[in-house]
């Protein structure tokens, strides 16, 4: 078996049927990459985490051949996807979101880079909004400044400062093959034997940061990460994530919470969750604010209500 392309899947069964439509179209294609012209040996595996939205009776349906694992409940993003990791039978693992769809050429380029470089891991390929426009896929390892502006207040205020613009990579194009520090989770193209030797994501991370923390370890490994813009894939970013905003949003700030315990210890995972507690605290008075000034007040009640649940839960992550 040359590639597992492995899916976790939850409540998106239409954007699920592009993204495997885009695959079955990508093998039928005739765009290989100039060295590897073979037809490529591939699976599927779907794991769905309880969707209540006819996703396995469509699989079954419409993908006959996807070997499909169906969970009674939402096991998480991580869990789910080292079920699929522990059956691939792929030489190469590559993990897609169920909202992305393969550009042509994509799996052939991605399968013939990694052929032509032993050393490199783990590739990530140039990733797309659905309007077209590019979407920024590749990173730095984050510093714990970087964690005080990434997704908060900070980065709105101030979104050209330096922690931002070191942590996206601005300073570098995104339309060149470079060695990076990690990839977009949304598409990850990975050697196996990057699995066999540092294992499957941390299942501590329910959601978010597991790609970070995977290619952390990776790369301490002595594995390459790269970033290659020849393969191309759209991503329509966070369809599953978006169906329950609080959840995303704890979700989010925990896993990075946890990411700095796991490795720059206690003082600076605590300090950090103070500051995420104190930006959304934050966001509740801006909001109410908003609220009381009669401007979209719907909007913002759902808002104060879904920031106090974050505050409720103390961003404590699911190790913690």
């Amino acid at each position: 078996m040359d590639v597992s392309i492995l899916i976790v899947s939850w409540n998106v069964r239409d954007l699920l049927r592009r993204c495997l439509d885009s695959i079955v179209s990508s093998q039928s294609e005739d765009h290989p990459a100039p060295t590897e012209r073979r037809r490529l040996n591939t699976e599927i595996l779907v794991v769905d985490n309880a969707s209540n939205d006819g996703t396995v009776e469509m699989l079954r349906a419409e993908f006959p051949t996807a070997r499909v694992i169906a969970n009674p409940a939402n096991v998480g993003f991580t869990r789910a996807n080292n079920q699929a990791l522990a059956i691939a039978q792929g030489r190469y693992l590559f993990l897609l979101n169920p909202d992305t769809e393969l550009g042509p050429g994509a799996l052939q380029t991605l399968f013939a880079y990694a052929e032509q470089h032993p050393r490199v891991g783990i590739i990530g390929p140039r990733l797309f909004y659905g309007d077209g426009s590019p979407q920024s896929s590749r990173r730095r390892f984050p510093t714990l400044a970087t964690a005080f502006f990434e997704s908060t207040r900070l980065q709105q205020w101030f979104p050209r400062h330096a922690a931002i613009t070191r942590y996206y990579m601005l300073d570098t194009r995104d339309d060149e093959t470079q060695e990076v520090d990690w990839v977009n989770g949304a598409a990850m193209f990975v050697r196996r034997q990057v699995y066999e030797q540092v294992g499957g994501f941390d299942e501590q991370f329910f959601m978010y940061s597991e790609e970070l923390d995977w290619c952390y370890r990776t790369q301490r490994a002595g594995w390459q990460i790269i970033y290659l813009p020849t393969a191309q894939v759209t991503h329509y970013e966070g369809k599953s994530s978006e169906q329950a905003v609080a959840a995303r949003d704890i979700h989010f700030h925990s896993s990075k919470v946890r990411f700095f315990r796991k490795y720059y210890g206690a003082r600076a995972a605590e300090t950090l969750r103070a500051f995420l507690l104190a930006m959304f605290a934050l966001q509740i008075v801006e909001e109410s604010i908003k609220w009381l000034l009669g401007h979209k007040r719907a909007l913002r009640a759902a808002r104060v209500r879904a920031y106090c649940q974050v505050l409720k839960s103390g961003l404590r992550s699911e190790g913690r």
